[in-house]
């Protein structure tokens, strides 16, 4: 079990660092600039990456909502939910911990005006509601519980659940960046607005609820559609 939080610790750091430091480092780079799309991309690649380097370790959940959405859909034994939970918002802070101290190396950087935070209303990225936000991360989580239940499912192609993962994710992005700056992981949430404070701490409610509430229905949803399910593989494949 130290080994499994260990890895669940250093990949939900290596997610918050690779993806929300795509956001506050390179998102609006003078003039090459990655955008929305290349965010997108970042937070992909960050879990397709450690999908193959853990994997096999402890599963590469990196997100309390994904843990969650795997002990709903009979994947994961609930004594072990509160030690990744910790692990994972225990590697998330680290991991906007070295952000931080990557981006306060540049003049003028300003924690306070968001750090790549979650928000809705006034401090969504395209103005969207509170209700629009709660829909959207509970759609958005669902579905992404679902693509990992069934990409780790015992019939699924061995070896091809990372690229899946990692691809669904960088489609939830593109999709949800404009509404809450995408989170459907309430570690990712909760590590840049410890530093963010304000606005994004009085937020951070509903990115702990919405993503959980999806996942948990879309690990009971998914087991009542395969309740019959051979042994799952891990996300490996192995």
């Amino acid at each position: 079990m130290t080994r499994k939080l260990a890895a669940e610790f250093i990949g939900t750091a290596w997610l918050v660092l690779g993806g929300c430091g795509s956001a506050v480092l390179a998102a609006a780079f003078p003039a090459l600039g990655i955008g929305f799309v290349g965010v997108s991309l970042a937070f992909g690649l960050t879990v397709l990456t450690m999908a193959f380097a853990i994997g096999h370790v402890s599963g590469c959940h990196l997100n309390p909502a994904v843990s969650v959405g795997l002990w709903a859909g009979g994947r994961f034994p609930a004594r072990d939910l509160p030690g990744y939970i910790i692990a994972q918002v225990a590697g998330g802070i680290a991991g906007a911990a070295i952000l931080y101290l990557i981006a306060s190396g540049h003049a003028g950087f300003d924690v306070h005006a968001g750090f790549a935070s979650n928000g809705y209303g006034e401090h969504s990225p395209g103005g969207y509601s509170l209700t629009a936000a709660l829909v959207c991360e509970v759609v958005m989580t669902f579905a992404f519980l679902f693509v990992i239940l069934g990409s780790t499912h015992g019939r699924a192609p061995a070896g091809f659940a990372p690229i899946a993962i990692g691809l669904c994710l960088v489609l939830i992005h593109l999709i949800s960046i404009p509404v809450t700056n995408t989170s459907v992981n309430p570690a990712r949430s909760t590590a840049p607005a410890l530093f963010a404070g304000g606005w994004a701490l009085e937020q951070l409610w509903l990115f702990w609820v919405a993503p959980i509430v999806g996942a948990a229905i879309a690990g009971f949803t998914y087991k009542w559609l395969s309740p019959n399910d051979p042994a799952p593989v891990d996300v490996a494949g192995k």
